[in-house]
Protein backbone atom coordinates (compact mmCIF):
# COMPACT_ATOMS: atom_id res chain seq x y z
CA UNK A 1 0.00 0.00 0.00
CA UNK A 2 1.31 3.42 -0.84
CA UNK A 3 1.97 5.28 1.97
CA UNK A 4 -0.61 7.96 2.59
CA UNK A 5 -1.40 11.27 4.50
CA UNK A 6 -4.56 11.52 6.80
CA UNK A 7 -6.40 14.35 8.08
CA UNK A 8 -9.72 15.15 9.94
CA UNK A 9 -12.33 17.36 8.81
CA UNK A 10 -14.18 19.40 10.93
CA UNK A 11 -17.15 20.88 8.85
CA UNK A 12 -18.32 20.19 5.55
CA UNK A 13 -16.91 23.38 3.45
CA UNK A 14 -13.19 22.47 5.37
CA UNK A 15 -13.94 18.93 4.11
CA UNK A 16 -14.17 20.23 0.64
CA UNK A 17 -11.54 22.67 0.47
CA UNK A 18 -9.16 20.56 1.38
CA UNK A 19 -10.29 17.88 -1.12
CA UNK A 20 -9.81 20.87 -3.51
CA UNK A 21 -6.67 21.92 -2.74
CA UNK A 22 -5.14 18.14 -3.82
CA UNK A 23 -6.87 16.60 -6.57
CA UNK A 24 -4.79 12.98 -5.07
CA UNK A 25 -7.23 13.33 -2.10
CA UNK A 26 -10.25 10.95 -1.11
CA UNK A 27 -12.59 11.30 1.19
CA UNK A 28 -12.97 8.31 4.30
CA UNK A 29 -16.25 7.56 5.29
CA UNK A 30 -16.52 4.02 6.75
CA UNK A 31 -13.61 2.63 4.64
CA UNK A 32 -15.06 -0.33 3.60
CA UNK A 33 -14.58 -0.47 0.37
CA UNK A 34 -11.64 2.30 0.17
CA UNK A 35 -9.26 0.84 2.22
CA UNK A 36 -9.74 -2.76 0.16
CA UNK A 37 -8.87 -1.08 -3.24
CA UNK A 38 -6.07 0.71 -1.50
CA UNK A 39 -4.60 -2.64 -0.26
CA UNK A 40 -4.95 -3.88 -3.61
CA UNK A 41 -3.48 -0.84 -5.78
CA UNK A 42 -6.48 0.19 -7.30
CA UNK A 43 -6.68 3.04 -5.18
CA UNK A 44 -3.76 5.02 -4.38
CA UNK A 45 -4.42 8.32 -2.77
CA UNK A 46 -1.88 10.39 -1.33
CA UNK A 47 -3.92 11.75 1.25
CA UNK A 48 -7.12 10.65 2.99
CA UNK A 49 -10.15 13.05 4.64
CA UNK A 50 -11.43 11.76 7.03
CA UNK A 51 -15.42 12.88 7.10
CA UNK A 52 -16.91 10.84 9.75
CA UNK A 53 -17.42 13.54 12.61
CA UNK A 54 -18.96 15.92 10.30
CA UNK A 55 -23.13 16.63 11.24
CA UNK A 56 -24.32 14.77 8.82
CA UNK A 57 -25.15 11.67 10.50
CA UNK A 58 -29.01 12.03 11.15
CA UNK A 59 -32.41 10.58 9.81
CA UNK A 60 -35.33 12.87 9.65
CA UNK A 61 -38.87 13.47 8.06
CA UNK A 62 -38.92 16.28 5.18
CA UNK A 63 -41.58 18.63 5.18
CA UNK A 64 -43.47 16.87 2.20
CA UNK A 65 -43.03 13.31 3.93
CA UNK A 66 -40.03 11.82 2.63
CA UNK A 67 -37.00 10.98 4.57
CA UNK A 68 -33.76 13.10 4.84
CA UNK A 69 -30.73 10.39 5.27
CA UNK A 70 -27.50 12.31 6.01
CA UNK A 71 -24.37 10.96 4.03
CA UNK A 72 -22.31 9.58 6.98
CA UNK A 73 -25.16 7.38 8.60
CA UNK A 74 -24.09 3.82 8.93
CA UNK A 75 -25.87 1.00 7.42
CA UNK A 76 -26.83 -0.65 10.55
CA UNK A 77 -28.27 2.62 11.71
CA UNK A 78 -30.06 2.87 8.75
CA UNK A 79 -31.65 -0.64 8.75
CA UNK A 80 -32.47 -0.65 12.19
CA UNK A 81 -34.29 3.41 11.90
CA UNK A 82 -37.84 2.70 12.77
CA UNK A 83 -39.52 5.38 10.27
CA UNK A 84 -37.26 3.39 7.32
CA UNK A 85 -38.77 -0.06 8.55
CA UNK A 86 -42.32 1.57 8.41
CA UNK A 87 -42.06 3.61 4.89
CA UNK A 88 -40.12 1.98 2.93
CA UNK A 89 -38.95 -1.77 4.37
CA UNK A 90 -37.70 -2.63 1.08
CA UNK A 91 -34.87 -0.20 2.04
CA UNK A 92 -34.13 -1.52 5.22
CA UNK A 93 -34.22 -5.21 4.05
CA UNK A 94 -31.37 -3.76 0.83
CA UNK A 95 -29.23 -2.82 4.09
CA UNK A 96 -29.60 -5.98 6.06
CA UNK A 97 -29.05 -8.19 2.52
CA UNK A 98 -25.63 -6.62 1.95
CA UNK A 99 -23.25 -7.15 4.35
CA UNK A 100 -22.36 -8.66 7.98
CA UNK A 101 -23.12 -6.61 10.84
CA UNK A 102 -19.65 -5.42 11.71
CA UNK A 103 -19.82 -3.70 8.20
CA UNK A 104 -22.93 -2.16 8.15
CA UNK A 105 -21.42 -0.78 11.47
CA UNK A 106 -19.24 1.10 9.57
CA UNK A 107 -20.35 1.70 6.36
CA UNK A 108 -21.53 4.88 5.32
CA UNK A 109 -24.68 5.82 3.35
CA UNK A 110 -22.18 7.70 1.21
CA UNK A 111 -19.81 5.37 0.84
CA UNK A 112 -21.87 2.63 -0.74
CA UNK A 113 -23.30 4.71 -3.68
CA UNK A 114 -19.96 5.48 -4.34
CA UNK A 115 -18.91 1.63 -4.35
CA UNK A 116 -16.90 0.55 -7.41
CA UNK A 117 -17.35 -2.75 -8.70
CA UNK A 118 -16.48 -6.03 -7.89
CA UNK A 119 -15.35 -7.96 -11.29
CA UNK A 120 -12.30 -9.53 -10.34
CA UNK A 121 -10.33 -7.96 -13.72
CA UNK A 122 -11.18 -4.54 -11.99
CA UNK A 123 -9.62 -5.53 -8.55
CA UNK A 124 -6.39 -7.18 -10.38
CA UNK A 125 -4.11 -4.24 -11.16
CA UNK A 126 -1.98 -6.97 -13.64
CA UNK A 127 -4.84 -7.39 -15.81
CA UNK A 128 -6.16 -4.56 -18.21
CA UNK A 129 -9.30 -2.87 -17.40
CA UNK A 130 -11.11 0.36 -18.96
CA UNK A 131 -12.65 1.37 -15.91
CA UNK A 132 -9.42 1.48 -14.12
CA UNK A 133 -7.01 2.13 -17.46
CA UNK A 134 -8.87 3.69 -19.84
CA UNK A 135 -7.98 2.13 -23.26
CA UNK A 136 -6.81 -0.69 -22.04
CA UNK A 137 -9.88 -3.28 -22.66
CA UNK A 138 -12.25 -5.34 -21.46
CA UNK A 139 -10.75 -8.89 -20.86
CA UNK A 140 -14.51 -10.07 -19.13
CA UNK A 141 -15.97 -9.77 -22.68
CA UNK A 142 -14.04 -13.14 -23.44
CA UNK A 143 -12.75 -13.94 -20.19
CA UNK A 144 -15.07 -14.66 -16.52
CA UNK A 145 -18.46 -12.83 -16.62
CA UNK A 146 -21.05 -15.30 -15.44
CA UNK A 147 -22.26 -12.32 -13.05
CA UNK A 148 -21.24 -9.75 -15.36
CA UNK A 149 -24.21 -7.32 -16.96
CA UNK A 150 -26.92 -7.91 -18.87
CA UNK A 151 -28.29 -4.85 -19.50
CA UNK A 152 -27.21 -1.12 -20.38
CA UNK A 153 -23.04 -3.12 -20.91
CA UNK A 154 -21.08 -1.62 -23.69
CA UNK A 155 -17.88 -3.53 -25.38
CA UNK A 156 -16.02 -1.63 -23.14
CA UNK A 157 -17.56 -3.06 -19.86
CA UNK A 158 -19.69 -5.17 -18.97
CA UNK A 159 -19.12 -4.89 -15.13
CA UNK A 160 -22.17 -4.66 -12.43
CA UNK A 161 -22.50 -1.80 -9.63
CA UNK A 162 -22.79 -4.19 -6.27
CA UNK A 163 -24.63 -1.98 -4.25
CA UNK A 164 -27.87 -3.28 -2.52
CA UNK A 165 -29.05 -0.14 -1.27
CA UNK A 166 -28.91 1.53 -4.51
CA UNK A 167 -30.74 -0.88 -5.74
CA UNK A 168 -33.52 0.19 -3.02
CA UNK A 169 -32.74 4.03 -3.55
CA UNK A 170 -33.64 3.94 -7.14
CA UNK A 171 -36.92 2.00 -6.95
CA UNK A 172 -38.09 4.84 -4.84
CA UNK A 173 -36.56 7.80 -6.72
CA UNK A 174 -34.03 9.20 -4.33
CA UNK A 175 -32.34 12.34 -4.74
CA UNK A 176 -28.43 13.02 -3.62
CA UNK A 177 -27.54 15.75 -2.26
CA UNK A 178 -24.05 17.24 -2.44
CA UNK A 179 -21.70 20.28 -1.66
CA UNK A 180 -19.20 21.89 -3.75
CA UNK A 181 -16.76 24.99 -3.79
CA UNK A 182 -19.56 26.32 -5.22
CA UNK A 183 -22.02 25.53 -3.01
CA UNK A 184 -24.64 22.70 -2.70
CA UNK A 185 -26.64 20.71 -5.71
CA UNK A 186 -28.23 17.42 -6.32
CA UNK A 187 -29.01 15.00 -8.55
CA UNK A 188 -31.67 12.48 -8.59
CA UNK A 189 -30.56 9.14 -8.88
CA UNK A 190 -31.26 8.20 -12.36
CA UNK A 191 -28.96 10.90 -13.12
CA UNK A 192 -26.30 10.34 -10.48
CA UNK A 193 -24.79 7.20 -11.87
CA UNK A 194 -23.50 7.68 -15.83
CA UNK A 195 -23.93 4.88 -18.75
CA UNK A 196 -21.20 2.61 -19.79
CA UNK A 197 -20.54 3.85 -23.21
CA UNK A 198 -17.18 4.47 -23.82
CA UNK A 199 -15.83 6.06 -20.37
CA UNK A 200 -16.66 3.38 -18.00
CA UNK A 201 -13.96 5.13 -15.97
CA UNK A 202 -16.86 7.40 -15.08
CA UNK A 203 -19.03 6.21 -13.19
CA UNK A 204 -21.11 8.63 -11.75
CA UNK A 205 -22.44 12.39 -12.68
CA UNK A 206 -20.90 14.28 -8.95
CA UNK A 207 -19.08 17.22 -10.39
CA UNK A 208 -15.28 16.84 -9.30
CA UNK A 209 -14.60 17.82 -5.77
CA UNK A 210 -17.51 17.16 -4.34
CA UNK A 211 -19.21 15.52 -1.06
CA UNK A 212 -21.92 14.05 -1.01
CA UNK A 213 -23.76 14.91 2.08
CA UNK A 214 -27.23 13.14 1.97
CA UNK A 215 -30.12 11.29 0.18
CA UNK A 216 -33.31 12.67 0.41
CA UNK A 217 -36.83 10.03 -0.37
CA UNK A 218 -39.57 11.94 -1.42
CA UNK A 219 -43.02 10.74 0.04
CA UNK A 220 -44.05 7.43 -1.69
CA UNK A 221 -47.39 5.60 -0.29
CA UNK A 222 -46.54 2.36 -2.19
CA UNK A 223 -42.97 2.00 -0.68
CA UNK A 224 -45.00 0.86 2.42
CA UNK A 225 -45.82 -2.48 0.55
CA UNK A 226 -41.99 -3.36 -0.68
CA UNK A 227 -39.67 -6.18 -0.69
CA UNK A 228 -36.36 -6.29 -1.46
CA UNK A 229 -34.98 -9.53 -3.01
CA UNK A 230 -31.04 -10.62 -3.28
CA UNK A 231 -30.36 -14.12 -5.05
CA UNK A 232 -26.22 -14.95 -3.96
CA UNK A 233 -24.43 -17.64 -4.45
CA UNK A 234 -24.19 -18.58 -1.14
CA UNK A 235 -26.30 -17.94 1.67
CA UNK A 236 -24.77 -14.99 3.33
CA UNK A 237 -22.34 -11.53 2.76
CA UNK A 238 -22.14 -12.13 -1.12
CA UNK A 239 -22.72 -9.73 -3.43
CA UNK A 240 -25.70 -10.98 -5.78
CA UNK A 241 -26.38 -12.58 -9.05
CA UNK A 242 -29.52 -10.49 -8.94
CA UNK A 243 -31.52 -8.56 -6.86
CA UNK A 244 -35.11 -6.61 -7.07
CA UNK A 245 -36.62 -3.74 -4.96
CA UNK A 246 -40.28 -3.81 -5.69
CA UNK A 247 -43.24 -2.12 -4.23
CA UNK A 248 -46.79 -3.11 -5.19
CA UNK A 249 -50.34 -1.20 -4.74
CA UNK A 250 -53.20 -2.89 -5.64
CA UNK A 251 -56.82 -1.73 -5.03
CA UNK A 252 -59.71 -4.33 -6.71
CA UNK A 253 -57.53 -6.56 -8.33
CA UNK A 254 -55.81 -3.47 -10.46
CA UNK A 255 -52.17 -2.63 -10.44
CA UNK A 256 -52.76 1.19 -9.06
CA UNK A 257 -49.11 1.71 -8.58
CA UNK A 258 -45.71 -0.08 -9.44
CA UNK A 259 -41.99 0.48 -8.46
CA UNK A 260 -39.14 -1.81 -9.34
CA UNK A 261 -35.45 -1.65 -9.77
CA UNK A 262 -33.19 -4.67 -10.78
CA UNK A 263 -29.99 -5.43 -9.37
CA UNK A 264 -26.54 -7.26 -10.61
CA UNK A 265 -27.67 -6.81 -14.29
CA UNK A 266 -26.24 -3.84 -15.23
CA UNK A 267 -22.97 -0.84 -14.34
CA UNK A 268 -26.01 0.86 -11.89
CA UNK A 269 -29.19 0.61 -10.28
CA UNK A 270 -31.92 -0.77 -13.20
CA UNK A 271 -35.16 1.02 -12.94
CA UNK A 272 -37.54 -0.72 -14.73
CA UNK A 273 -39.53 1.93 -16.44
CA UNK A 274 -41.12 -0.66 -18.74
CA UNK A 275 -42.29 -3.12 -16.49
CA UNK A 276 -43.64 -0.16 -14.50
CA UNK A 277 -46.09 1.14 -17.18
CA UNK A 278 -47.01 -2.22 -18.15
CA UNK A 279 -47.98 -3.31 -14.93
CA UNK A 280 -49.79 0.16 -13.59
CA UNK A 281 -53.62 -0.11 -14.70
CA UNK A 282 -53.05 -3.70 -15.64
CA UNK A 283 -54.76 -6.79 -13.43
CA UNK A 284 -52.66 -8.10 -10.37
CA UNK A 285 -52.27 -11.32 -11.88
CA UNK A 286 -49.14 -13.71 -12.34
CA UNK A 287 -49.47 -13.29 -15.99
CA UNK A 288 -49.53 -9.37 -15.53
CA UNK A 289 -46.05 -9.73 -13.88
CA UNK A 290 -44.50 -12.13 -16.22
CA UNK A 291 -45.09 -9.67 -19.04
CA UNK A 292 -44.06 -6.88 -17.32
CA UNK A 293 -40.44 -8.53 -16.75
CA UNK A 294 -40.44 -9.88 -20.22
CA UNK A 295 -41.01 -6.10 -21.74
CA UNK A 296 -38.28 -4.69 -19.53
CA UNK A 297 -35.45 -7.44 -20.35
CA UNK A 298 -36.39 -7.67 -23.78
CA UNK A 299 -33.32 -5.14 -23.98
CA UNK A 300 -30.83 -7.62 -21.95
CA UNK A 301 -27.83 -8.59 -24.23
CA UNK A 302 -25.97 -11.29 -22.23
CA UNK A 303 -22.88 -12.86 -22.92
CA UNK A 304 -22.23 -16.76 -23.38
CA UNK A 305 -21.94 -17.28 -19.45
CA UNK A 306 -24.86 -14.94 -18.00
CA UNK A 307 -27.90 -15.83 -20.28
CA UNK A 308 -29.05 -17.51 -16.85
CA UNK A 309 -29.62 -13.88 -15.51
CA UNK A 310 -32.65 -12.99 -17.78
CA UNK A 311 -34.44 -16.35 -16.30
CA UNK A 312 -33.31 -15.44 -13.17
CA UNK A 313 -34.51 -11.98 -13.30
CA UNK A 314 -38.20 -12.88 -14.84
CA UNK A 315 -38.74 -15.73 -11.97
CA UNK A 316 -37.82 -12.99 -9.38
CA UNK A 317 -40.24 -9.90 -10.86
CA UNK A 318 -43.04 -12.33 -11.05
CA UNK A 319 -42.25 -13.91 -7.53
CA UNK A 320 -41.60 -10.77 -5.66
CA UNK A 321 -44.86 -8.95 -7.11
CA UNK A 322 -47.08 -11.97 -6.51
CA UNK A 323 -46.30 -11.66 -2.87
CA UNK A 324 -46.39 -8.37 -2.47
CA UNK A 325 -49.84 -8.37 -4.00
CA UNK A 326 -51.34 -11.03 -1.96
CA UNK A 327 -50.14 -8.65 1.32
CA UNK A 328 -51.83 -6.00 -0.48
CA UNK A 329 -55.14 -7.81 -0.68
CA UNK A 330 -55.03 -8.92 3.12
Amino acid sequence: MREFGYQRASDVAGAVALLGADPDTRFLGGGTNLVDLMKSGVERPARLIDIRELPLDEIEATPEGGLRIGATVTNGDLAAHPEVRRRFPALAQAVLAGASGQLRNMATVGGNLLQRTRCGYFADVTQPCNKRVPGSGCPALTGEHHNHAVLGASDHCVAVHPSDMAVALAAFDAVVHFETADGPGELPLADFYLPVGDTPHRETALPPGALITGVTLPAAPVAANSRYRKVRERASYAFAIGSLAAALDVRDGVVRDARLALGAVASRPWRAAEAERILIGAPAAAETYAAAADAELAAARPLPHNGYKVQLMRNLVVAVLSELAEEAAR
